[in-house]
């Protein structure tokens, strides 16, 4: 669905924005006025208030999306014209203020208007490309489900390491205490592994904290365990705890992409809202110094 809406009906809302592009670029082509090109003439006043209808009419998706049984034409449709009107309002903004800029309300309100509709076309690239990541990154799994394999991993090398000695416990202990799934908004939109293990400092008994990103801290200091221990159960024991973290390795990873395509896929919106609600108040602003002022 989410390709489809720029194609829906054919394109229609892109041809209707081609439209507007192209009569008001002739209307500012052909204009004569014996003052530069502004907001304040009357092409400028016209191409303005087309504009202010625009952005309104932009935020009135919003409120459409969340009306299932509204008669006011299909979701898809409206998407699709709010991609494509969108784009057309960044060439009718610029032409109403004559490509002027200032330090000014008015071009804060025109930088509001450029960064909530760049914030849209990402929003348009994220809702076309990261659900098939995230489908073709599952298989036929749920994220709960690969948690729920990486609990079941975790409790099974818990009981093998029981009668191990210390250094082995505590390590394959630890690299489950401080496994890192998800995080903080930044650590998701990363995706970043942010696992940590304890590990032996030295041959006293000292333990110190590593980085255990993708579990590869624990396995490499399991297989180096490996190659000094001369006792066929310790060595079992590991072979078996070294298989069991490789596949959680693999099973963190995915949910690590997961969490990360999920996370981004929400960014944007908490950024294009929130935008398009301070685009709104700047654009009332604007209209009400140029009554008030101009």
């Amino acid at each position: 669905m989410h390709e489809s809406i720029l194609v829906y009906r054919n394109r229609r809302y892109l041809w209707v924005a081609l439209g507007l592009i192209a009569l008001s670029l002739l209307a500012y082509a052909f204009h004569r006025s014996p003052q530069p090109p502004n907001g304040g003439t009357w092409l400028g006043y016209t191409l303005g208030t087309i504009g202010a209808l625009l952005i309104l009419w932009l935020t009135a998706y919003g409120v459409r999306k969340r009306r299932y049984s509204s008669s006011a034409g299909k979701v898809e449709g409206w998407l699709s014209a709010h991609v494509y009107l969108g784009t057309a309002l960044l060439l009718v903004a610029t032409l109403h203020a004559g490509f002027q800029v200032g330090w000014n309300v008015h071009t804060l309100a025109y930088v509001l208007m450029w960064i909530t509709v760049l914030s849209g076309f990402y929003g348009v690239y994220a809702y076309a490309r990261y659900p098939t990541l995230m489908s073709d990154n599952r298989g036929n799994l749920t994220l709960e489900q690969m948690l729920e394999a990486v609990a079941q991993i975790d409790t099974q090398c818990l009981r093998l390491v029981r009668n191990m000695p210390e250094d082995i416990r505590e390590v394959v202990t630890s690299a489950v205490n401080r496994t890192v799934v998800g995080g903080n908004a930044i650590q998701q939109l990363s995706g970043k592994d942010y696992s940590q293990v304890v590990i032996p400092a030295d041959k006293s008994g000292n333990f110190k904290m590593a980085g255990n990103a993708h579990q590869d801290t624990a396995i490499e200091w399991l297989a180096r365990r490996l190659a000094e221990s001369t006792d066929s159960e310790v060595n079992n024991c590991i072979n078996e705890i070294e298989r069991l973290l490789a596949g959680k390795k693999q099973m963190l990873a995915k949910i690590n992409t997961d969490i990360r395509l999920q996370a981004r896929l929400q960014f944007w919106l908490y950024l294009h809202i929130p935008l398009a609600i301070a685009l709104i108040a700047a654009l009332l602003i604007h209209i009400i110094s140029v009554f008030l002022y101009w």
